[in-house]
């Protein structure tokens, strides 16, 4: 491949990348609604991008599961409903639990360094009302951990199901109290830097219940999950 053409496929890779975080962001935040049309030439219109990064963009929002494919009529955003909600979390439950199970079984400084930065930050913008900077370092923290289980297919797994979760959990969010989450956040870093796999993997576990069963509830039906 020429400098030159590397140079090109290079910048729309980046267009791309910048584009699927602005529209995950209007998806996560409600200014694409559930069911919206995304429709090309108005998204490059908005993003001042041309088409091509644009719909590369919309293929990776299919692929995380936040966007769906109509055939003659083009994408629009994944709807939400208790089954789905219920589905997702029932995936993040068992990969996440088993991740974090094996972060904790040989978690060092070097894993516990970043995850503390994440959590520290992820407090610190919610505390200053940065919303979208607070859910970033948020993604951060547990992510960290995950990469900790030294499983690249685990945290690939927990990805999709993670980024659709993220569409509900805003859901959750008035009704859960700051002080709780933020607990709930250091007790499963602690048990991974004691290196006690049962009771990491027991706290994410009721951490990630308890976010869904709020959401749940906000929802209609009540409780998903014991």
């Amino acid at each position: 491949m020429s400098t030159p053409t590397r140079v090109r496929a290079q910048r729309h890779r980046t267009m791309a990348e910048a584009a699927l975080v602005e529209l995950q962001e209007a998806i996560l935040t409600g200014h694409l609604p559930p069911g919206a049309p995304l429709r090309l030439e108005l998204l490059a219109r908005t993003l001042d991008m041309s088409i091509s990064p644009v719909r590369e963009a919309v293929r990776q929002l299919e692929a995380l599961g936040l966007a769906v494919h109509v055939p003659h009529r083009g994408a629009r955003v994944s709807d939400i409903s208790i089954e789905d909600l219920h589905d997702t979390y029932e995936v993040r439950l068992a990969l996440e639990t088993l991740a974090v199970r094996r972060a904790a079984e040989h978690f060092g400084d070097e894993d516990a360094a970043p995850a503390r930065a994440h959590l520290d930050e992820h407090v610190a913008a919610h505390e200053r009302g940065e919303s979208r900077e607070a859910r970033a370092a948020h993604t951060a923290f547990h992510f960290a951990l995950y990469a900790a289980s030294g499983s690249d297919w685990l945290v690939r797994l927990i990805r999709p199901a993670w980024e659709n979760c993220e569409r509900y959990r805003s859901l959750s969010l008035e009704s859960r109290i700051w002080h709780d989450r933020r607990r709930e956040h250091e007790r499963i870093l602690a048990a991974c830097i004691e290196r006690r796999p049962d009771e990491a993997a027991t706290e994410l576990r009721e951490h990630l219940a308890v976010t869904a069963n709020l959401i749940a509830r906000q929802m209609g039906p009540g409780d998903l999950f014991a």
